[in-house]
C-alpha cells in the first residue's frame, strides 16, 4: 500500500519542533497494529499513518489538545470513532462510523457538555495541519 500522508506528518518534526524525525516519533508497524487489533473497527489509511509517523511524539501528540493512543480509540453511543480531546476535555473529535472506509474522512466535534457532533467541514489531515499551525503560532496572533 501507498503511504498518503506519513511523510506528511513526519514533516511536522521539524516543521514545529526543530529537530529531525527520528523512528521513535513514530510508532512501530507492529505495536501499532497490535493495538489496533484489539477494537472491532478499522481505523481509517490517515489516522494509521498518524500514528506510524508521530504516535511515539508526546511533543505532537499532546500540543494543547491530546491525541489517544490507538488502544485508547473508542465509539460513542452516537456512532462516533473518537481520537482526540481537548485539555480542558470541554470538546472530542471524531469521524461518523460510516465514514472510516474513505481514507482522509471528515472530522468532527462534539462538545462534551451538549453531546453534539458538529462537522468540522475538513479531512483529518487538514484539520491535524491547521490545528498545529494554530497551536504552535498562537503566540505569533
Amino acid at each position: 500500500m501507498t503511504d498518503m500522508f506519513l511523510e506528511k506528518f513526519r514533516a511536522l518534526v521539524p516543521k514545529y519542533l526543530e529537530d529531525e524525525w527520528q523512528e521513535e516519533d513514530g510508532l512501530p508497524a507492529e505495536e501499532l497494529d497490535s493495538a489496533l487489533a484489539e477494537h472491532q473497527f478499522a481505523v481509517p489509511l490517515v489516522l494509521r499513518e498518524f500514528y506510524l509517523a508521530l504516535g511515539g511524539c508526546e511533543d505532537l501528540m499532546e500540543a494543547y489538545h491530546y491525541f489517544w493512543d490507538p488502544e485508547e480509540l473508542e465509539v460513542d453511543d452516537d456512532g462516533f470513532l473518537m481520537f482526540l480531546e481537548d485539555e480542558a476535555e470541554q470538546f472530542t473529535w471524531g469521524f461518523r462510523m460510516g465514514d472510516l472506509s474513505v481514507p482522509d474522512p471528515i472530522v468532527y466535534r462534539r462538545n462534551n457538555l451538549r453531546g453534539q457532533w458538529k462537522s468540522e467541514e475538513g479531512t483529518f489531515s487538514e484539520f491535524v495541519f491547521d490545528m498545529f499551525d494554530w497551536a504552535f503560532n498562537e503566540d505569533e496572533d
